[in-house]
């Protein structure tokens, strides 16, 4: 396979969380009321399918890197899987302590948590390098604009499907949709910094 472009890349992971979402909006609220058991298990795993589409570009993504970018991508994943680890040995301590009460929709959290985390850590590892993974100048559409957009449609599905979501699901968008607001505000004013150092 060729190496894709950051823009084909950009595009394609913003398509499978469209349609995650889409599928968390749909299918999700339907599990509980499923009495056939594979149907049960079908539903409750059509979410899993783009976020397994995800992993495989971001394999591709670190496969097809020069060694400098697979050592950014590395030491992202490896900072991930520690804060990940980390995390969890704390909640399953204070679980079985009896301090919190966790059932089996924590587990939810695991890959938006390494994905957020692995995204923070490269990002400061390239800036220790003199590069800048938020640097997208030659894209068509600017990344943080997708980030903007997928979170006001987080928002907005949360918003427009109050009335037929569980509060799992509810909390899930407007925690994502959030977060996407949140990474590419952070995102358009490194642009904008960026933009401004550069004209004085």
């Amino acid at each position: 396979m060729s190496r894709f472009s950051e823009r084909q890349y950009t595009r394609r992971v913003m398509v499978a969380m469209a349609l995650y979402t889409a599928f968390m909006l749909l299918a999700w609220p339907l599990v509980r009321t499923m009495t056939s058991l594979p149907m049960k298990v079908c539903l409750a795993l059509v979410p899993v399918v783009p976020m397994l589409y995800v992993i495989s570009l971001m394999f591709r993504r670190i496969r097809d890197s020069d060694e400098l970018e697979q050592r950014m991508h590395l030491v992202g994943l490896g900072a991930a899987t520690a804060v990940l680890g980390t995390l969890s040995l704390i909640g399953g301590f204070l679980s079985a302590a009896g301090v919190l009460k966790l059932d089996g929709t924590v587990l939810i959290w695991v890959f938006p948590v390494t994905v957020i985390c692995y995204g923070f850590t490269r990002w400061w590892v390239s800036r220790r390098y003199g590069a800048d993974a938020a640097c997208d100048d030659d894209a068509a559409i600017p990344r943080y604009i997708w980030f903007l957009l997928g979170g006001c449609i987080g928002l907005a599905a949360a918003w427009f499907s109050r009335h037929s979501l569980d509060d799992m699901s509810e909390g899930f968008l407007c925690g994502a949709g959030a977060g996407f607001l949140g990474i590419g505000l952070a995102i358009g004013i490194a642009r904008w910094q960026r933009r401004r150092q550069s004209h004085d």
